[in-house]
């Protein structure tokens, strides 16, 4: 029970008018005065792994998937547990027609579709609760739907082995107490050991308080 109410305040924080804001404060504001990875990073980092077979995990407004895909003839599939995530994203990205899931991924998912050659996970492991190596569940759920040589790939904020200024120091703890957050015990080394016990060629880059990582499914 109280791991289902953790999950639930991690993402009840995305109603409509939050959402409104969300590229103001978070992409913006947070991303570049607090975080210190300013969201040029991220957009380029999504660029690079993005495939024309894609899903996109934990969609927030759906601006990376609006910023960066360009071609037109795509597959592209949104899954999230907030229905305002997935409208606002689905309304962003509309050209694509893209499939619409609303599942939680810290349980088994049961999607009915054909697996992607990417996934992406930005800013969602953080808001996730429990340790990473914990929630690190998702990776197994979200693996089922990933093409084998495929990517899993996303970005995420750290507490542990990252510099925090004062204002990161604040806004975390804030954010943490009212459960919009739960990554007080999210450091590299643990992320670096979930993704090397599922997947390959696994890379992490660290900028400011953000971890932007990318793995392989098999060995190609």
């Amino acid at each position: 029970m109280k791991n289902s109410q953790a999950i639930h305040a991690g993402q009840a924080i995305y109603t409509k008018p939050v959402l409104s804001l969300y590229d103001i404060w978070v992409l913006g504001i947070s991303n570049s005065c607090i975080w210190r990875c300013p969201t040029k990073y991220l957009r380029q980092h999504f660029r690079t792994h993005v495939t024309l077979n894609h899903m996109d995990v934990g969609v927030g407004t759906g601006y990376f998937l609006d910023k960066c895909l360009l071609e037109q003839k795509r597959r592209l599939a949104l899954l999230d547990l907030n229905n305002n995530s997935l409208e606002s994203a689905a309304n962003r990205v509309e050209r694509f027609k893209p499939e619409i899931y609303q599942a939680n991924v810290l349980s088994p998912l049961n999607l009915p579709c054909k697996p992607f050659d990417s996934i992406s996970i930005n800013y969602l492991f953080h808001c996730l609760p429990g340790a990473i190596k914990d929630k690190a569940v998702l990776l197994d759920y979200l693996s089922e739907y990933l093409s084998d040589g495929g990517k899993i790939f996303g970005s995420t904020i750290l507490s542990h082995g990252v510099h925090q200024n004062f204002a990161a120091q604040k806004l975390m703890a804030i954010y943490n107490s009212k459960g919009i957050f739960s990554n007080t015990r999210d450091h590299r080394t643990g992320l670096r050991e979930a993704l090397e016990e599922r997947f390959t060629n696994v890379e992490i880059e660290v900028k400011g308080c953000v971890a932007m990582f990318s793995a392989r499914k098999g060995d190609r």
